[in-house]
């Protein structure tokens, strides 16, 4: 026998599923042809609940009723083949669902309360105006485990040297583990500071596991979520995890293309965040090295140039003047880029040199003649640009400051 409470949540469950579920059966949905035995819409739509079902364990449905809205919700921005078919308007109804169910649950003084116990952690959650904040606090413990078990399941065993990416999909399709990635990622970037810094305990095993996997559709939701990490909490937070984490970060540095500038936005977040009063740290170094031994193989990568140059000016500021001892491997990267084809490259490639000379006494370097020679050149050169003005306002400022 349900008490009143349990009753009223199941039926807002009840009431919010039915929409969602008629959606569901209308969205066009194929299978992608290499996981023709997944059916990741009949998996959603099993975690709905049914009208005809009257048990006791409302907790579960809650549960069921929320990873679908998070699944659904996520699709909203995804490019993945196993969520891609999700409609926007779909999107845009489970989130709004999931809001309802929210200020439902927090409105029946069963739930309704400021002090919350979040595994072995009691939070204070009266400042969290949000209904759906709340629930997805609450949720957390019981839903993080199960979603990293999810995206371990078709990993590959380190332990094991004959398992491989073969062996790991035979045993669960990874489609399971990128729908368990996404929405992860959905948990964890719906809460912000100061809650989810609280959080990191849950959060941060999640993600790693994510980072581990050999999937980059998988691996990308993990650095999403360490980048949401990273701007929300602080170097008390990671803890214990610090070494774990910036070695994941070295670990993912040759992901491919289509992650790359989520590993680099990732990594340099979190070694600054960590490290970020002890610029000798071996984590600069070798988080540094790495990302420069990569571009060194691959200059003329526009792609992964660019990101290096739109995420890397906190690494740079944070090693000041340890900047020095990169500059055998920065300048001729600086060098190649600063006459590149695109004046997006040729920009940002100004912008982090006026950094490294502000930072650096660059007029003690070995590279300080070249590098007049090579900004009085691409002066000349950029007449022939778009850009132009803003490239030769670039030039006279970085002349200026090796002249001050």
């Amino acid at each position: 026998m349900l008490d009143s409470s349990s009753s009223i949540l199941l039926q807002n469950l009840i009431q919010l599923s039915e929409p969602l579920k008629e959606s569901l059966f209308k969205a066009q949905y194929t299978p992608p042809e290499n996981h023709a035995d997944v059916s990741i819409k009949s998996h959603l739509q099993s975690l709905l609940s049914s009208p005809t079902i009257s048990d006791s364990g409302v907790r579960t449905k809650l549960k069921d009723f929320v990873l679908c809205c998070a699944a659904l919700a996520s699709a909203s921005n995804s490019t993945s083949q196993h969520l891609s078919w999700v409609p926007g308007s779909l999107a845009i109804r489970a989130a709004s669902a999931f809001k309802e169910l929210s200020r439902a649950y927090y409105d029946d003084c069963m739930h309704a309360k400021c002090l919350m116990k979040v595994g072995e952690l009691e939070l204070d959650l009266s400042g969290v105006v949000e209904s759906e904040k709340k629930l997805l606090i609450e949720l957390m413990p019981e839903v993080l485990p199960y979603l990293k078990d999810k995206i371990k399941e078709s990993a590959i065993d380190t332990s094991n040297e004959n398992d491989g990416i073969s062996a790991a999909s035979a045993r669960v399709p990874v489609a399971y583990a990128v729908l368990a990635a996404y929405q992860f990622r959905w948990f964890v970037t719906q809460v912000d500071a100061p809650y989810i810094g609280k959080l990191c305990p849950l959060g941060i095993p999640c993600s790693l596991t994510a980072l581990d996997h050999w999937s980059p559709e998988v691996k990308g939701q993990g650095m999403i979520s360490f980048i949401h990490l990273g701007k929300n909490v602080n170097a008390a937070d990671i803890g214990g995890y610090t070494d774990a984490i910036l070695d994941a970060c070295c670990q993912n540095i040759a992901s491919d293309d289509e992650i790359w500038h989520y590993v680099v936005e990732m990594s340099v977040l979190l070694v600054t965040l960590t490290q970020q009063n002890n610029p000798r740290s071996s984590w600069y170094e070798k988080m540094f090295n790495e990302i420069l031994n990569h571009l060194e193989r691959q200059p003329r990568n526009k792609q992964r140039r660019i990101a290096w140059l739109t995420h890397c000016e906190p690494l740079f500021n944070g090693l000041g003047l340890i900047l020095l001892a990169h500059f055998r491997s920065l300048f001729p990267l600086f060098f190649k880029w600063m006459h590149a084809d695109d004046d997006e490259t040729v920009l940002l490639v100004l912008e982090r040199m006026a950094t490294v000379v502000r930072l650096t006494w660059i007029r003690n370097s070995l590279y300080i003649e070249r590098l007049v020679d090579e900004l009085v050149t691409l002066y000349k050169d950029a007449a022939l640009k778009v850009a132009r003005e803003d490239i030769r306002s670039h030039v006279l400022q970085i002349l200026n400051l090796i002249r001050a």
